[in-house]
């Protein structure tokens, strides 16, 4: 049989098919806190205008987009998936949008966090050149390339993974597309997707996250340096939710993706964690962790 898929039926999120209802309550929940926590971090930073001119706050802005938009993209459709079981068809060209758009703005967060890494180190390292070396052009310039080269790392995985044949099952096990999953329906040999995949992993995430390492040991070198109670401890909530949200990005999504064979209900689970309760965490991390955004609020 040659007919190409038209449509994936996708699986419903692990453990979940004997509450339905409650499942829904739950996610449901986790959507709107995620987007009310997100909501309320970039309405207070465009309105307190001593916040919204200075970088950190300008990158925390894109963060809560990217995390509002990241939850949007799967977790409308697994709600639907629990009130209405036989709707849990996609297209293959929404397949290709959703397995896109994630990765894109997926990419451009791990990136992101790379910059907001390198702007505490500046803020930190270097105070008094500070405005200079960070400023509003040299923002919206590293900005402008995070988003940029998300989009161009999505639209490279994203190609290598539809440019192979499908012709059935087009059954995805799994809560939305993704690479793994559906690599797993190509009618051709993956071997080079795989490998591909780790060598992403390799370069671009563990280099993202050697990066953040080195801005935060130049950190904590500086920080030993400190003498006062009160700039150590300003220092350490500027950094720690960072770090915070850092360590629950990374450690996830590396697992997921460097064993894309691992079982069903465990590379579920994670990706669950990793897809939708972690941008729910962040916004409350920063609002905990940060000083200013507290005294804004």
């Amino acid at each position: 049989n040659q007919t190409k898929v038209s449509v994936f039926i996708l699986e419903s999120v692990p453990n979940t098919a004997q509450f339905p209802l409650l499942f829904f309550i739950i996610f449901m929940v986790i959507y709107l806190l995620t987007v009310l926590g997100n909501l309320i971090i970039l309405v207070t930073i465009v309105v307190e205008s001593h916040l919204s001119g200075l970088p950190m706050y300008f990158f925390l802005c894109n963060l809560s987009l990217l995390d509002t938009c990241l939850s949007s993209v799967t977790v409308p459709q697994i709600l639907v998936s629990f009130i209405a079981p036989s709707h849990r068809t996609i297209s293959f060209g929404s397949c290709v949008l959703q397995l896109y758009t994630f990765h894109f703005l997926a990419s451009t967060e791990c990136f992101l966090y790379t910059v907001m890494a390198y702007d505490h180190y500046l803020a930190i390292c270097h105070p008094l050149n500070y405005t200079t070396l960070m400023n509003r052009r040299i923002s919206l310039g590293l900005i402008t390339a995070t988003w940029f080269t998300g989009s161009f790392h999505a639209a490279i995985h994203t190609s290598l993974t539809f440019r192979l044949p499908y012709y059935g099952p087009s059954w995805v096990n799994y809560f939305f597309c993704d690479i793994p999953p559906v690599l797993k329906l190509a009618c051709a040999n993956i071997t080079v997707n795989h490998a591909v995949i780790r060598i992403n992993i390799a370069l671009v995430g563990t280099g993202c996250f050697l990066l953040i390492c080195i801005s935060y040991s130049y950190i904590a070198s500086v920080f030993l340096k400190i003498q006062t109670m009160e700039e150590r401890h300003r220092a350490f909530s500027t950094c720690s939710a960072h770090l915070t949200v850092v360590l629950l990005y990374y450690s996830p999504s590396i697992f997921i993706y460097m064993h894309p064979a691992s079982s069903n209900a465990m590379y579920g689970m994670l990706a669950v964690f990793y897809a939708i309760i972690t941008p729910m965490l962040n916004p409350f991390i920063y609002m905990l962790r940060n000083k200013e955004v507290k005294r804004s609020l």
